[in-house]
């Protein structure tokens, strides 16, 4: 296969549906954010791990949002170990000093929200570490995205030699994936890390899974590839 088929096949991972808007996008993306915000601060110590997700979903639900193509996640201290498809260990409790996060995939109308986030509760200082370093190391290599259009596949190599320098272990088993107007899955199934061209705004989602080397406890941070003006 000559190299032109090879860029056409690859650009092909990019298209979008009939019902794609950025408007569209941006607004999906929005009210995932806040759903975020809105679900963790109802996350307490003492909470039984279902009792949260059973919450996150009511919560989706009331703020206009389906629930949609992935399951809604929260999950509380051993389990954010976990890569998305093992399923958490049932019966855990949040503690006074914990870690939790939370990922979900809601469809706001036509198009797909996708986000997740870590947070703590307490005072453990290697927990406040590691989620704040799942967001840092999200937006290192979205920088590096923007100033130099690296392939998903190169994204993701030095996402790994950085989560390494910050003394924590990336779990490939989140590699980024498409988003679009609902469902993705029927363009494009492929991940991030092993796309080979510089990947496009408004079209994948960046997935950070670090966990420690040693301990039972990671963090989370996952959003759609977008510019600076988006996170101001």
């Amino acid at each position: 296969m000559n190299e032109s088929v090879i860029k056409n096949c690859l650009t092909n991972a990019e298209r979008v549906g009939p019902a794609f808007s950025v408007d569209g996008m941006l607004q999906a993306r929005a009210a995932t954010r806040d759903a975020i915000r809105a679900i963790s601060a109802l996350v307490k110590p003492g909470m039984l791990e279902e009792d949260a997700v059973d919450m996150a979903k009511r919560t989706l639900l009331a703020s206009g949002l389906d629930l949609t193509w992935h399951p809604t996640r929260v999950r509380f201290g051993s389990n954010t170990m976990k890569a998305m498809k093992q399923a958490s260990e049932p019966g855990i409790v949040l503690k006074e000093n914990d870690i939790f996060f939370i990922d979900m995939a809601p469809r706001f109308q036509s198009w797909e929200g996708d986000g997740g986030a870590s947070f703590t509760v307490g005072s453990n200082e290697e927990y406040a570490r590691c989620a704040a370093d799942a967001e840092t190391l999200f937006h290192d290599v979205r920088a590096l995205w923007q100033a130099e259009k690296l392939s998903g596949h190169d994204l993701y190599r030095y996402a790994d030699q950085k989560a390494k320098s910050m003394g924590w272990e990336l779990n490939f088993d989140l590699p980024g994936h498409r988003v679009s107007d609902f469902p993705h899955a029927a363009l494009h199934t492929g991940s991030l890390a092993d796309y080979d061209l510089p990947p496009s705004a408004m079209r994948w989602i960046l997935e950070i899974h670090i966990r420690h080397p040693e301990k039972q406890f990671g963090a989370f941070f996952e959003d759609m590839l977008l510019d600076d003006d988006s996170y101001v």
